[in-house]
This record gives C-alpha cells, sequence and structure tokens, in this order.
C-alpha cells in the first residue's frame, strides 16, 4: 500500500468532510483571476476540488491524481455537485502529460507528505509553470499536535501512525519542510505560515468535526500497517483509540493540530 490511510470507503469520507470542516481555514487567501489555468496536482477524491472549484467559477481547473479510483469517485462527486469548471485526468505528479509552462497556477494540498522524493514534484510543477505563475502548498505537522487528556496509549497510536508512515518513505511532518522546500526548488517565497486548529469545549461542533471525523477516522485509517508490522500491540490500538476520542469529548476535552501553507512564484 503506498497511502498510509487506504483507499476504503471510510476514508473517502474522511476526506470530504475534512475539507469542508478546515475550508475557511486552509483556502482563506487562495483566489485566481478569472480565464487563468490552475492545475490542481493530487485532488485524490475531489474534497478539495469542489472548494477550489466553486471559489474560483470563472478559473479552468484541472485536477490530476495518479489513482484511478479517485479519479473516478471525484467525477462523480464534481458531477453531482454540477461543477463544470474542471478536468480531470488520471496523471502521476512525478510525470505529468503537460507541456512547459502551460498553467498559470499550481495548488496542492495534502498530497507531499505521500510522496518518496518531494523535490522531483517540484521539479515538475516548476517544469509546467509559467513564469510568474504561483504555487500555493498546505501540508500537515503531525509533530505539531497535542490533546487532552493526553495517555501513554494515545501517544502510542498517535506515534505508530507516524511510523507506518515513514516506513513508506513519506514524511508526516513535511509541513515544516514547506519553506526549505520552496527555496530548494528555487520559488521566489511570498508566504509560509501556520493554520493552526484548537478545539475545546467552547466550540462543541468544531470540537466534533476536529476530533471525532477527521483525527480519530484519520489514526484508525492506519490499523492494519500499525498492527501488522507491530508497531502497536491490539490492547494499546484499543486504549489507545478510546483515550485520543476522549480529546473530543466536553468539558476537559482538548486538541491542538498545525498545518502550514505556503505561497510561491516562479521566477
Amino acid at each position: 500500500m503506498d497511502y498510509v490511510h487506504g483507499y476504503t470507503k471510510r476514508e473517502s469520507k474522511r476526506l470530504q468532510e475534512q475539507s469542508g470542516i478546515l475550508e475557511n481555514l486552509l483556502h482563506s487567501g487562495t483566489s485566481y483571476p478569472p480565464g487563468c489555468r490552475v492545475l490542481e496536482a493530487g485532488c485524490g477524491v475531489g474534497a478539495q476540488t469542489q472548494i477550489l472549484a466553486k471559489r474560483n467559477p470563472a478559473s479552468d481547473i484541472t485536477s490530476i491524481d495518479i489513482s484511478e479510483k479517485s479519479i473516478s469517485e471525484a467525477n462523480q462527486r464534481l458531477h453531482k455537485g454540477k461543477i463544470s469548471n474542471v478536468t480531470l485526468l488520471r496523471a502521476s505528479i512525478l510525470d505529468m502529460p503537460y507541456p512547459d509552462e502551460c498553467f498559470d497556477h499550481v495548488f496542492i494540498c495534502f498530497v507531499l507528505e505521500h510522496i518518496e522524493k518531494p523535490s522531483q514534484a517540484f521539479a515538475e510543477i516548476k517544469r509546467i509553470l509559467k513564469p510568474g505563475g504561483s504555487i500555493t502548498l498546505i501540508e500537515g505537522d503531525h509533530g505539531s499536535c497535542f490533546w487532552h487528556p493526553e495517555t501513554e496509549a494515545s501517544l502510542q497510536v498517535w506515534d505508530a501512525m507516524i511510523i507506518a508512515q515513514k516506513k513508506l518513505g513519506h514524511d508526516p511532518l513535511i509541513g515544516r519542510r514547506i519553506f526549505p522546500l520552496l527555496r530548494q526548488a528555487g520559488f521566489e517565497i511570498r508566504d509560509v505560515s501556520p493554520r493552526w486548529v484548537y478545539t475545546d469545549s467552547n466550540n462543541p461542533e468544531l470540537m466534533d468535526g476536529v476530533v471525532n471525523r477527521i483525527i480519530v477516522p484519520m489514526v484508525e485509517s492506519a490499523k492494519v500497517q500499525m498492527l501488522e508490522s507491530k508497531l502497536v500491540d491490539k490492547p494499546t490500538w484499543d486504549k489507545g483509540i478510546e483515550d485520543l476520542g476522549k480529546s473530543g469529548i466536553p468539558p476537559d476535552g482538548t486538541f491542538f493540530y498545525t498545518w502550514f501553507k505556503g505561497l510561491g512564484i516562479k521566477k
């Protein structure tokens, strides 16, 4: 399996719910002029694609993904939502079937953490991007997370998910690397900033959304890999997931996580 969270229906639901819960947090400040060509590199099941298209209805958006199953699901989702300004194509971000300098902007969200060599993706993105064009990049950082009540079992399960992803050659801490990655790729960096979320019982809807519909399902999606790799045993897994879920239960639960968003310009 090359994607630590798998391609199950539950994972697809998590991605869809995550996009809605985090829309304003992650998409604020990003808009594209009418008529421009935008590439969404790594669209998955189309969760972010919907938001990108609705926020930029006059832009011409092309969304690609390596997974044929994900592209099919994204197509169904866009058709259901009557979104017509997006073209979907199965393609690798490492070898895109486009000529040099043909896109005005590139949007990439929650993708590079699942690629073994992000520098190759940056090189390909830079190739298809016009001079003066922008790249908008959003990635999480699993090392930025903390919660209450914190227990040894919940920490072990969280750390096991990080190790499982690293075993695939991927980087679950990539959010903190956005600035150096953009710099090394030769982009002019306009901004890199944290987009953090904190939840407690003063906002029970956000608390439920972040913990119960994003975080806990995300960890659960890597259960098989954690257990088969003996990163945790079954009793620790059961206790850890239960304890992690308590961070989403009022009145004492709290949860904090940070994503990072970067904007670069091709010189």
